[in-house]
């Protein structure tokens, strides 16, 4: 599958925190051309690519597979759906918004918008304890298809921009999980300096906890986090944000490795690929801070693409930077 189709397409899948069954089976699927024995283990998708050796450090690709969403918390008496969030959403964009409740079947609603002219001039953000969806049904026929508690994502297609520039929602973080596979494309049949073992994690955005339980069960000696940071847009710090098409950001932090972070350094300059660097004062906010602390803990680093409009449905990514990325950590992996 051609890189663009493999981000649409998971980009496209649904898998909310908490309920990422759909996302993650078709990451499966696309993983086992790899990493034939891949399985979902505690949600988690997990594949070990090529044949390992004792005589070799275990090295994990991390990219999540959840994404933000919603879940529903009520059905009032007129049919209006309640909710709340899962991860953090933007409560700026909700009016409006085009969304799917994941019930017994896929239900389409909007999320309900006051017009301005019933407003007495107030702009407050509107909480979500006041929104509310509507899908065109009565309290009885939601009931027959939505129960308390099924996740709810915006309805959203990807599409192409100019050049190589895409948009859509998931794109946090699928691009990832697309870097990835592009990457074990790049390796396969190679020799690599590492065992290889590639894991698309679940609830990355409620506490990175599919990264908690994957980093004790694969307990690796390096852990890479391939996410997505901030990419610079207009009345944005220039100083917190990287460029669209410039590259894979490398981290670095007092978190992470510096021997990983100059290894990955050395190898984009040594095959002239593009990167950018990406210094952190703190925590990552990544699955790496995970790894970095599982048992006796990991040489971590964050791999991460450059992305506008964070936690929407019009995330932009430049898919120039995903390839760089698959190039960058493939080089590290096989020198």
């Amino acid at each position: 599958m051609e890189l663009k189709q493999t981000v649409f397409a998971l980009s496209e899948a649904c898998g909310a925190s908490g309920d990422e069954c759909s996302a993650a089976d078709l990451a499966l699927e696309m993983l086992k051309k790899y990493c034939p024995d891949a399985e979902i283990v505690n949600g988690n998708v997990i594949g070990r690519f090529g044949v390992h050796s004792e005589s070799k450090p275990d090295l994990v690709l991390d990219a999540h597979i959840d994404q933000i969403g919603m879940i529903v918390t009520n059905i009032t008496s007129e049919g209006f759906i309640k909710f709340g969030n899962l991860g953090g959403i933007d409560r700026r964009l909700l009016p409006a918004q085009q969304v799917v409740i994941h019930g017994k079947k896929e239900i389409k609603g909007v999320i309900c918008s006051v017009p301005p002219h019933l407003t007495k001039g107030d702009s407050k953000v509107q909480a979500f304890e006041d929104a509310a969806i509507d899908t065109g049904m009565t309290k009885e026929e939601v009931e027959k298809e939505v129960s308390l508690g099924d996740s709810i994502t915006f309805d959203v297609k990807c599409r192409s921009l100019i050049g190589e520039r895409v948009s859509g929602g998931a794109m946090d973080d699928r691009c990832g999980v697309a870097a990835i596979l592009q990457t074990l494309e790049l390796l396969d049949g190679r020799e690599t300096k590492y065992n290889v073992t590639a894991i698309f994690s679940v609830q990355e955005e409620l506490g990175e906890r599919g990264a908690k339980i994957g980093a004790y069960e694969l307990d690796p000696d390096i852990a890479i986090a391939v996410d997505v940071s901030f990419a610079y847009a207009e009345g944005e710090d220039r100083k917190k944000c990287g460029d669209l098409g410039k590259g894979a950001m490398i981290g670095i932090s007092p978190c992470l490795s510096r021997e990983i972070s100059n290894g990955l350094i050395a190898a984009a300059k040594s095959a002239d690929i593009p990167f950018q660097y990406e210094v952190m004062n703190d925590l990552t906010s990544t699955n790496a801070d995970q790894y970095s602390v599982s048992r006796s803990g990991a040489k971590v680093c964050t791999v991460s693409i450059p992305l506008r409009n964070m936690h929407t449905p019009v995330e932009v990514i430049d898919l120039a930077d995903v390839r760089y990325t698959a190039e960058l950590l493939a080089k590290f992996i096989g020198g």
